[in-house]
């Protein structure tokens, strides 16, 4: 009795169990097909439809792969064939390259956590799009999480902190624009973390400090800066990739077993210091294109491991000593762009195994485009000199707003007494209420409480390092200019003749003759140029002064203003376009930084000053190059003088004062400096009505090879290029309503720059192994 009791539980047992275990394989099933519908059927998964056996030992094609264990689901690996990256992505779902508008990423993720006993999740290039669902960390189990190349934006969810089991946490190639977050050290077996080529933004938290099992991080191609917190904690990490961030302190001490640091593209300053040089596992170094300064630790050449070494673009400089040891494994080492001198030690000259580049310095070596010594000499005289004077600038500047406070104090202190006196019925002088209200503070004008809005911005920019101001007599002028003579007229336009002259000094600069054809208020015309003289910005053409030339009177007669600007030698951007030689012709990296100067000008002449200053002439013409190759935007804020020529003019009628101009005239001539950079000024001198219509057709490849300039075709990436006809298609738009901001517009810019960088990094990585691989 008691043995077929027995038997009969057991049998229950078996049916229970089998029931169970189908049921839980069809549950899963039917959640895989579920995910596959919210995919959108992709291709590769069709196989599935008509599928009826185990998807767990399913041959699965290359793009996707599932594991199970114990009949669950616990690895689910899709690689889709979406655009990782696009030129413009405002949130929305983009046709053929995001999944559809009807996409909802929180009905995924739920479906998604339904695979409880998933483990491994990697959903990568399959057009997944808006913020991330905090439902994720219902996957307790979950070991590995790569959502790279998608169009996830927003922040990070916190309550991904439960995640502690994960050990990969991958998010390259999406837009998420927080912060990092704070909380990553709950993530206690963390060893890989990579957010790379997302917008994340502000300073690395501390909270990092504390992955001590963290082997790999990074974050490179973002937008993070400040300082970095102590990494030295950081005992297993291998890897530190911040590349094409804005860090602007000093160099962090780094952990001892790190083996690739890679901190290019930031503004990284002071010493690279001794500890770098005992890094005994380092493999591959990069400092390139930041600020660093003094001599490198010689140690640094002769680490046992270090077989790449990057540090041009800095300001290094001194001599390298001569008995410089370097490693056996040292295969490449770029010095190039620094203020190195003396002689080029022996084992970077005579090595037949290893790459050294050094061009852009002053090694005593003859060519191999190095410069005189005197030139690095010169260029660290002037770096201690710039020093020194932003030192006093800034105690200047200090000094003036303490000044201004304690004045504001003081009258509304004396306003108040007054006030009080009145009140209560004090003996003393009746100030009618009108004049209290009306009348700025006694010492402080509208004027200076504008001007000190505009100095402030441009001490931020630089601006401190621009020459005084001065008012020049016309003899001044005469003699600079040889008497204006026709031989050094630079050219003439729309507003006067332009004359290149001499001063007695030697500065060299560019002299603009305005003929005033009527009456004006001598004194609003100067109070207009005081305004005009503080527009300083690097990327401005400085107005060094000017000079009213009274001489003739009468109501007919034409007196004349002239405008002393800055000579800027390396000629116009159009000009530099129009450049067939090969040395000189502009490649596509080399276009995006003049846009990117020319667009910090404008940004600045908008939002920089008080008031702002719109119609500022924005023509390939107008943009000039010194002799850096740096762009410098001239006939900027000529409508502050053109309005009060205007406003004497229309004797009050009629009259549309500056304050109330758009800002979109600029956004739109800008559009056409842009579209002039993609296509050349041949082809734009078919006029903006040609040009608009061409538009329409460029998001044809066919196209765009037909009309834009075979140099930017054949130096651009096709993704920073479709970022800058984007935004140029924006702006050229007829509907001012659709126009963007010009802080769009730069941000677009600056990103198209850092996507080509990008390419051209790897190009040039690839070209050096291949390199390396043939020796």
């Amino acid at each position: 009795m008691g043995s077929s009791r027995f038997f009969v539980a057991v049998l229950l047992s078996w049916i229970f169990f089998t029931s169970s275990t189908f049921q839980l394989e069809s549950y899963e099933t039917q959640v895989l097909l579920q995910l596959r519908k919210h995919l959108e059927y992709p291709t590769f998964l069709n196989v599935w439809e008509n599928f009826n056996g185990d998807l767990c030992n399913f041959a699965s094609p290359p793009q996707m792969s599932i594991k199970c264990e114990n009949d669950s689901v616990t690895e689910l690996r899709i690689m889709g064939d979406k655009p990782a990256k696009v030129g413009e992505f405002n949130g929305f779902a983009i046709p053929n390259q995001t999944l559809s508008q009807g996409f909802s990423i929180d009905s995924f993720v739920v479906t998604l956590t339904r695979l409880l006993s998933l483990r491994v999740v990697s959903l990568v290039s399959l057009g997944i799009w808006g913020p991330l669902p905090d439902k994720l960390y219902r996957l307790n189990s979950l070991e590995v999480l790569d959502l790279s190349s998608n169009f996830i934006f927003g922040s990070i969810p916190p309550r991904m902190s439960r995640l502690v089991n994960l050990q990969t946490f991958t998010l390259d190639g999406n837009f998420f624009n927080d912060t990092v977050p704070e909380w990553l050290d709950s993530l206690t077996n963390l060893s890989r973390l990579s957010l790379k080529n997302n917008r994340l933004k502000g300073p690395l938290p501390s909270s990092v400090s504390k992955l001590t099992t963290l082997s790999e991080l990074v974050l490179s191609h973002n937008l993070l800066s400040g300082k970095l917190p102590d990494l030295t904690g950081l005992s297993n990490l291998q890897l530190l990739d911040l590349r094409e961030n804005n860090f602007d302190s000093e160099l962090p001490v780094v952990p001892a077993g790190l083996a690739n640091v890679f901190l290019s593209n930031n503004s990284f300053s002071g010493l690279i210091h001794e500890q770098f040089g005992t890094l005994s596992e380092l493999q591959h170094l990069d400092l390139s294109k930041n600020f660093l300064s003094g001599t490198p630790p010689a140690t640094l050449f002769s680490l046992p491991n270090i077989s790449y070494l990057n540090l041009s673009s800095n300001i290094l400089g001194g001599s390298l000593q001569e008995d410089l040891k370097c490693g056996e494994a040292l295969s490449l080492v770029d010095l190039s762009d620094n203020r190195f001198m003396g002689l080029l030690p022996s084992c970077l000259s005579t090595a037949d195994n290893r790459v050294v580049k050094i061009s852009g310095n002053c090694f005593s070596i003859g060519s191999r485009n190095q410069h005189p010594a005197a030139y690095c000499k010169e260029m660290d005289k002037r770096k201690t000199k710039s020093t020194v004077k932003e030192i006093a600038l800034l105690v200047g500047v200090i000094g003036g707003v303490v000044i201004i406070v304690l004045t504001f104090l003081a009258v509304g202190l004396l306003c108040f007494c007054k006030r009080q006196g009145r009140e209560q019925g004090t003996v003393g002088q009746h100030i009618p209420a009108k004049a209290v209200q009306d009348d700025p503070p006694s010492g402080i004008s509208p004027e200076l409480l504008v001007n000190a809005r505009i100095i402030s911005h441009a001490t931020k920019l630089g601006a401190q390092n621009s020459p005084s101001y001065n008012v020049f007599s016309v003899e001044e002028l005469e003699e600079a200019t040889n008497g204006f003579h026709q031989a050094v007229l630079l050219g003439e336009g729309s507003t006067g003749k332009v004359y290149k002259g001499r001063l007695e000094n030697g500065t060299l600069i560019a002299v603009r003759c305005l003929a005033l054809q009527r009456k004006y208020s001598n004194r609003n015309l100067k109070q207009q140029l005081d305004l005009l003289s503080k527009l300083s910005h690097p990327h401005l053409v400085g107005l060094l002064g000017h000079c009213i030339d009274g001489r003739l009177q009468g109501d007919s007669a034409t007196d004349r203003l002239f405008l002393v600007y800055e000579f800027v030698p390396g000629g116009n951007f159009r000009s530099l376009l129009s450049e067939t030689c090969p040395e000189k012709v502009q490649k596509w990296s080399d276009r995006l930084a003049v846009l990117i100067g020319v667009a910090k000008a404008v940004h600045f002449l908008h939002t920089g000053v008080i008031p702002p200053c719109f119609s500022n002439r924005l023509k390939t013409n107008n943009v000039l190059l010194d002799e850096h190759g740096i762009a410098k935007l001239s006939d900027y804020g000529m409508s502050i003088i053109a309005d009060e020529m205007e406003n004497m003019e229309a004797k009050g009628h009629g009259f549309k004062p500056r304050h109330e101009a758009k800002l979109e005239d600029d956004v739109y001539s800008f559009g056409f400096v842009m579209l002039e950079t993609l296509v050349g000024p041949v082809v734009s001198e078919k006029g903006e009505e040609f040009l608009v219509n061409e538009m329409a057709s460029f998001s044809s490849q066919d196209y765009r090879r037909k009309i834009v300039d075979p140099v930017v075709l054949t130096t651009s990436s096709q993704e920073s290029l479709s970022i800058v006809i984007s935004i140029t298609n924006k702006c050229i738009s007829p509907e001012s309503s659709s126009l963007p901001s010009f802080e769009d517009v730069l941000w677009n810019l600056q990103y198209a720059a850092q996507v080509q960088a990008t390419a051209d990094a790897d190009q040039k990585s690839d070209t050096s192994q291949t390199e390396l691989q043939s020796r």
